[in-house]
């Protein structure tokens, strides 16, 4: 199915690389504008802006841990677009900090840092983005969530811990927003192949992680932002609320 975003106005948070990157190219692609957001690699975020098709696309700097930054982010990406129809919350962080290993203050420094990102960092966005989106009585977000929130993560405890909530975060805003005319969906994908996971798709430990899944191998970027272009599309509003599972049937949950 070819999707015609043509005119609309994206944000896509941490979007300088991997899944980000390669959704704010089907965007570009299909005719949208976009902003590339980045947290500190400025040089990977004006790359990332220079491989998309098209024109009127943006590069915004914030740090997603700390609220107002968020919320300055998404004001300026709604100026400099003249508008905001979508927003993917697609940054995240992936901090080990095992209970068992970890001392007190690393850990609840580690732990504070995801919840933070993850989770505070997606809801300020939403909400700022959901203010803009009310008004013209029309809008998509879509989260970026994960598997590890079901079947959990043993030395990430933040990070399954914020992706589960970044989920019911996500089934709660479609409640509420949705007669407003904006619709909030959640993808949940296992491993992918990005700079984040590569070394842990490594020799042998990387190809018990592919054979996990049935298909043995794990997601590419463009799997997921496939997923995310379709849950944007009018095709996809009667399934708000959603999350859908891009992990190859790696984890299957009931």
């Amino acid at each position: 199915m070819t999707h015609n975003y043509q005119g609309k106005k994206v944000l896509i948070t941490g979007s300088s690389r991997g899944i980000g990157r390669a959704t704010a190219q089907l965007f570009a692609k299909a005719g949208a504008h976009v902003v590339i957001h980045y947290h500190q690699n400025e040089a990977a975020a004006q790359e990332a802006l220079s491989s998309l098709a098209g024109e009127g696309h943006h590069v915004l700097q914030a740090d997603l841990a700390v609220a107002s930054s968020v919320r300055s982010l998404v004001k300026a990406a709604h100026t400099q677009l003249n508008g905001l129809d979508i927003l993917v919350n697609n940054a995240g962080v992936f901090l080990p900090h095992p209970f068992e290993s970890t001392p007190y203050e690393e850990w609840l420094d580690t732990w504070q840092r995801t919840i933070n990102t993850n989770l505070t960092g997606a809801a300020v966005a939403a909400y700022t983005a959901a203010e803009f989106m009310k008004v013209q009585g029309a809008g998509k977000i879509i989260n970026v969530g994960s598997r590890g929130a079901f079947r959990g993560e043993a030395g990430q405890p933040g990070y399954g811990a914020s992706k589960a909530a970044l989920h019911a975060m996500g089934q709660s805003l479609a409640q509420a927003l949705g007669p407003h005319g904006i619709t909030v969906h959640n993808v949940a994908p296992g491993f992918v192949e990005t700079a984040m996971a590569r070394p842990h798709l490594q020799g042998e430990a990387g190809e018990a992680v592919k054979r996990q899944s049935p298909l043995n191998r794990v997601a590419s970027v463009m799997d997921v932002a496939q997923a995310i272009l379709y849950l944007a599309s009018p095709e996809a509003a009667f399934t708000t609320g959603c999350i859908l599972d891009i992990n190859g049937a790696s984890y299957l949950r009931t």
